[in-house]
C-alpha cells in the first residue's frame, strides 16, 4: 500500500498525526498559518486535524458549502480577509474540503500577491482522487464550470482515506464516477474489480483505489501538466458532463459533479460506439456500471436550446466544431476527436441515452 505517490509535488497518504504536515510547516518557516474550510469540514475533520495544527495559532477562515458559492465573489471576500488577518507572501493556506474548497482555495493563494503556498487536504472522495491532483485552480463564472482560473502544483496533496466515511451515500458516489472514468481512459485491467463499491468500513482497500486512481491520473498529468494533448483524456465524461451539471444549478435537486460526470461518462461512452466503434458488449458493460448507482435528471429541464449553447462554450471546442474525449475500448482513451456543429443531433441521441428518456 503506497505511502506517497510519483508527482511534481509530494501526494501522500496520511496518518492520524499528519507528521507530513508538522514537516512542510516547519521546512517553510511560515509567518502565518490560515486554513480555509466549510461547516461540514470545520464539524466533520477539523477536530482531526485540530491536533496537528494548534501549536501553530492557525487561523480558520470559513466560507459556506456548495458549488454555489465557488465564484469571484467568495473569492473576494476571502482576499479581503487575509488583507484583514495581515496576510503575507511567507503564509501558508491550508485547504480542508472538497473540490470547491481544494480549486478556489488553492486559485485564491495563488493570487494573493502573486501567490503563496498551499497544502492540499481533500476530504471528499471525488477531491482525492481528482481536484487535488494536477494544479487545475478556478472558480466558476457567469454559467461556465471552472470559467476562471489557472494552473499552479500546492506544496502537497496529503491525503487521509477514513475521512470519506462522513460522507453522505451522494458524495461517495459522486467521487466513484471519477475512478470509474480513470479506469476507463488508461486502464483496463482495473475495470473488472470496479463493478462495486467496496463498503467505508474497508479502509484498506478504499486507499488501494485511490492510490490506483491517482495514479493513473498522477501519469498523465507528469506527462502534459499544462493540457496541450495527453492530459485531455481526463476529460472524457466532462464535456456533457459539464454542460448537464451547470444546467441543473437552478433545478431543486442539482447534479453533484459527480453525478454529472456520470451522465457524461454514459453520454460519450454512446458517442464512442457512434464514432469509434466502441463495442457494444463494452457499452453495455458501462452501463451495467454506471446506471444503477447514479440518478438521471430530467429531460425537460435539458432543452437543447439552452444545452448546446453552454457545449459549445466548452474550453477544448475550436471553431464550430465539439472536440471531445472519447474511448476506442475500455481502458483506451483517444482526445481531440471532433464532432462538428452540423451532427449536434447524434450528440443529444446521447444525451437522450444517457438521461434513460
Amino acid at each position: 500500500m503506497p505511502k506517497s505517490l510519483h508527482s511534481p509535488y509530494p501526494i501522500r497518504f496520511a496518518q492520524a498525526d499528519f507528521q507530513a504536515l508538522k514537516e512542510q510547516i516547519e521546512d517553510g518557516n511560515y509567518g502565518q498559518i490560515f486554513v480555509l474550510l466549510d461547516e461540514n469540514t470545520q464539524r466533520d475533520c477539523w477536530p482531526i486535524l485540530a491536533p496537528t495544527l494548534t501549536p501553530y495559532s492557525p487561523q480558520l477562515l470559513q466560507i459556506p458549502p456548495g458549488e454555489e458559492h465557488k465564484n469571484l465573489q467568495t473569492c473576494q471576500s476571502l482576499w479581503t480577509k487575509l488583507l484583514q488577518k495581515g496576510a503575507q507572501r511567507n503564509s501558508l493556506l491550508i485547504n480542508l474540503g472538497g473540490g470547491v474548497i481544494g480549486d478556489m482555495g488553492g486559485f485564491v493563494a495563488a493570487t494573493f500577491k502573486r501567490g503563496f503556498d498551499f497544502v492540499q487536504i481533500p476530504t471528499s472522495l471525488l477531491a482525492q482522487v481528482d481536484a487535488s491532483v494536477g494544479g487545475k485552480l478556478g472558480v466558476d463564472f457567469q454559467g461556465l464550470k471552472n470559467g476562471i482560473g489557472l494552473f499552479q502544483f500546492p506544496k502537497m496533496v496529503l491525503i487521509y482515506p477514513p475521512f470519506i466515511q462522513s460522507l453522505p451515500p451522494a458524495e461517495v458516489r459522486s467521487g466513484w464516477a471519477e475512478i470509474l472514468k480513470h479506469s476507463l481512459i488508461a486502464d483496463a485491467q482495473s475495470w473488472p474489480q470496479l463493478q462495486e463499491m467496496p463498503p467505508l468500513q474497508d479502509i484498506d482497500r478504499w486507499q488501494q483505489i485511490i492510490a490506483q486512481s491517482i495514479q493513473i491520473k498522477d501519469h498523465i498529468v507528469d506527462q502534459d501538466p499544462q493540457e496541450k494533448g495527453l492530459r485531455k483524456l481526463l476529460n472524457f465524461g466532462h464535456s456533457i458532463g459539464h454542460a448537464l451539471e451547470s444546467l441543473s444549478w437552478n433545478s431543486p435537486q442539482p447534479l453533484l459533479h459527480g453525478e454529472a460526470v456520470a451522465l457524461g461518462l454514459l453520454a460519450e461512452a454512446y458517442l464512442s460506439a457512434q464514432y469509434l466503434q466502441l463495442p457494444q458488449k463494452e457499452l453495455d458493460q458501462i452501463e451495467a456500471a454506471i446506471r444503477p448507482l447514479y440518478p438521471s435528471f430530467p429531460l425537460a429541464q435539458i432543452p437543447p436550446n439552452s444545452f448546446f449553447p453552454l457545449l459549445r462554450q466548452d474550453k477544448k471546442n475550436e471553431g464550430k466544431t465539439h472536440s471531445f474525449t472519447l474511448i476506442s475500448a475500455i481502458g483506451q482513451g483517444q482526445f481531440n476527436q471532433s464532432i462538428p456543429y452540423t451532427e449536434e443531433d447524434r450528440i443529444w441521441e446521447a444525451v437522450v441515452f444517457a438521461l434513460g428518456d
